[in-house]
């Protein structure tokens, strides 16, 4: 029998919840991505539990033993309890009575399987006990350990339950799957079957899926059978994925950590910004990153300008549009140039010049200062 050793199944504030809800007479497991990513010896970040008791009797229990409850939806079962300042979201046994492709209504269970079968993928649907057995009513075990993302029971009525399904398999193969072995076949053909459901999703959604995506170590050959799948342009129409394994190459000589607007900078399409609801500030990176490239700056110049991250983000993305590697000597001038500062200011030129030809002076100050590799002094400049 399989069972789970992970430190935060037997430390105080998870003992505080799962024996509130035992002493109660209730079911406890620790389900999802905790126990998968445990399982794989991932890291954790979100602790869920799901159980037989209905909300109403998870708040009561958890007031009775002095813990701040929350409501978060409680509409769909689940209840935030805080124990030492860590958030369980616990949830009610369900089981999906009518779905629609984006949001479903959902009935509660009493059995530990009904809530299995309306999950997504088998890996997902794995459950630990507070003393680590595990319970595996659907096969997870063997796909975790093949590393092969598969729907439960029929694909295509899983995508039918909620059509953000599509971009989660794509994402949890990139992150979980086999490259070698590859997409599941069945998954795949019903994701291409199903992709106009995209359209039905909201921008926030797919943003959100596609940033975690995008932060996985290697996402080209997920996103290489989106587009295959057809899935990749009606996410972000105009889309190619033919270049990203080129920038994960230079990225991983260069060791450059994972970068969301990196990677949808090399990949481009038509109106990211608006299709995958980025920030202001993403939307900013995206256009930096991509004025960067197309412009004639030399490292030097991108490090100062843009600051040696940002510049040596360009030098990547150069590179992999050329098929190359980054330079080192153009890695240490982005470098050296991040750390210059011009060493004249408008107020030096002040007595000579007014108005835009101050500017245009200033500036022209600058680009001799740059040309000369930062080397002239103040006193060059304005000499």
């Amino acid at each position: 029998m399989t069972r789970l050793d992970a430190p935060w199944l037997a430390d105080g504030p998870s003992r505080t919840v799962t024996e509130m809800l035992a002493a109660g007479g209730h079911q406890v497991w620790f389900v999802g991505g905790c126990v998968r990513n445990a399982l794989l010896g991932a890291p954790v970040s979100d602790l869920d539990i799901s159980t037989d008791a209905r909300p109403e009797r998870v708040m009561d229990l958890a007031e009775s033993s002095g813990l701040k409850a929350v409501p978060t939806g409680v509409d769909h079962g689940t209840v935030t309890v805080i124990a030492g300042e860590r958030p369980y979201e616990i949830t009610t046994f369900r089981r999906d009575v009518e779905t629609d492709g984006r949001r479903a209504v959902v009935a509660f269970a009493d059995k530990l399987e009904e809530d299995a079968h309306r999950r997504d993928f088998t890996m997902n649907a794995l459950y630990a006990a507070p003393d680590g057995t595990i319970a595996d009513p659907l096969g997870g075990l063997a796909d975790l350990a093949a590393r092969r993302v598969r729907f439960i029971d029929d694909p295509e009525a899983r995508i039918r339950e909620d059509c953000l399904r599509i971009l989660r398999f794509f994402r949890f193969h990139a992150w979980y799957g086999d490259v070698e072995a590859g997409l599941d076949p069945d998954g795949l053909a019903a994701c291409a079957a199903h992709a106009e459901g995209i359209g039905q999703l909201s921008k926030e959604r797919i943003g959100h899926e596609m940033r975690r995506l995008l932060a996985a170590p290697d996402p080209a050959p997920a996103v290489a059978s989106m587009a295959a799948a057809g899935v990749l342009m009606r996410v972000l129409p105009g889309a190619d994925p033919a270049v990203l394994p080129v920038l994960i190459h230079v990225e991983q000589r260069a060791g450059l950590n994972p970068d969301p607007m990196r990677r949808l900078a090399a990949i481009g399409g038509e109106g990211a910004v608006t299709r995958l609801r980025l920030s202001k500030a993403e939307a900013r990176t995206l256009d930096r990153l991509r004025t960067g490239v197309a412009s004639k700056a030399g490292a030097a110049e991108l490090g100062y300008r843009e600051g040696y991250g940002p510049g040596l983000d360009i030098l990547a993305l150069r590179a992999a549009f050329s098929g190359i590697e980054i330079d080192p000597n153009a890695a240490e001038l982005a470098r050296i140039g991040a750390a210059a500062t011009l060493p004249i200011r408008a107020d030096d030129l002040s007595e000579r010049y007014q108005g835009k030809a101050l500017g245009d002076a200033l500036k022209a100050a600058e680009t001799r200062w740059i040309a000369s590799g930062f080397s002239l002094t103040r006193e060059d400049l304005l000499g």
